[in-house]
């Protein structure tokens, strides 16, 4: 069964096949896999399904089992092996995945995929489309009490996935670790929700810290990246146009434009390539419950 390993400013992933597995695998299956002691370790799983819609068809999982609707440091791991790797004999394509189709463009450099542009879709800010619970409107700036008693303004955006943007003056990771599941599992979002931190350093610049559903604090997210960036916009911190997100990992520019349209731009490296262990198939790997 092989796979590869692959990261997105430290924000890491295996992609698999589909074809190469016996069947789907369960929860427990993509725990194993992930864990960082028992398994390769990993931020979650890309596996590459069949799909009618678009060139490539894309099933993203989260390390706790759960499946992700879309991920756009993912997205350019994917697309990365998908070229390097001769399944896709051009550089641009389509991808379907949970959250809609997006266009990848691979960008090479000695042979090799070394950034990858990916169109993201349009943000929405409504709560119905979020999910978030409450009244049908944009979530912009709205008080959102917490279970330990505190108050955050929060902005909701999908882009395909939930997102929980939190402006703050200052970023603090323990604080981002302590606020972020609080959030990520508030009743207000019935399918949880990914969170930032941000601090806008100006109208083209802003830091994040990110709290990513199913994953836990992460280096860095490529949706999370295009969720902030579009908040700031909305909120009026930062205008339409290229903006850099800088986040512990490293950086990508997020154009938002004017529809509320994303593109996301950003470097990927291949780490290595391996297959599971007939050993290790046999003794955890067991199929998903129809």
């Amino acid at each position: 069964m092989p796979f590869a390993k692959g990261h997105g400013l430290g924000n890491d992933y295996i992609v698999m096949s589909r074809q190469d597995l016996p069947f789907d695998l369960s929860e427990a299956s993509i725990v194993r896999i992930c864990d960082r002691n028992w398994g390769i370790g990993s931020d979650g799983i890309l596996m590459r399904v069949e799909t009618t819609r678009a060139d490539f068809g894309l099933r993203i999982f989260n390390p706790d089992g759960s499946e992700a609707e879309k991920s756009g440091n993912g997205l350019r791991i994917f697309a990365k092996w998908l070229r390097d790797h001769g399944h896709a004999k051009q550089d641009r394509f389509t991808v379907d995945t949970k959250g809609g189709l997006v266009e990848c463009v691979c960008r090479t450099r000695s042979g090799r995929v070394s950034v990858v542009t990916v169109e993201m879709g349009r943000a929405t800010f409504r709560a119905p489309e979020i999910p978030m619970t409450g009244p049908d409107g944009d979530v912009v700036a709205v008080p959102l009490q917490l279970a330990d008693g505190s108050t955050v303004s929060a902005t909701a955006v999908s882009i395909g996935n939930p997102h929980c943007i939190v402006f703050v003056d200052r970023l603090d990771t323990d604080a981002a670790k302590r606020v972020g599941p609080l959030i990520e599992r508030h009743p207000a979002f019935p399918q949880r929700t990914n969170v930032q931190f941000v601090r806008v350093t100006d109208k083209r610049t802003l830091d994040i810290l990110i709290w990513e559903r199913g994953a836990g604090y992460t280096l860095a997210s490529g949706s999370s990246s295009c969720a902030a960036a579009a908040a700031s916009v909305r909120n009026g911190r930062c205008e339409h146009g290229r903006l850099t997100v800088r986040m512990p990992g490293g950086d990508l520019v997020i154009d938002v434009r004017a529809d509320w349209s994303l593109r996301l731009e950003g470097p990927v490296e291949e780490v290595y390539t391996g297959a599971l262990s007939t050993e290790f198939a046999e003794a955890w790997l067991t199929p998903a419950t129809p």
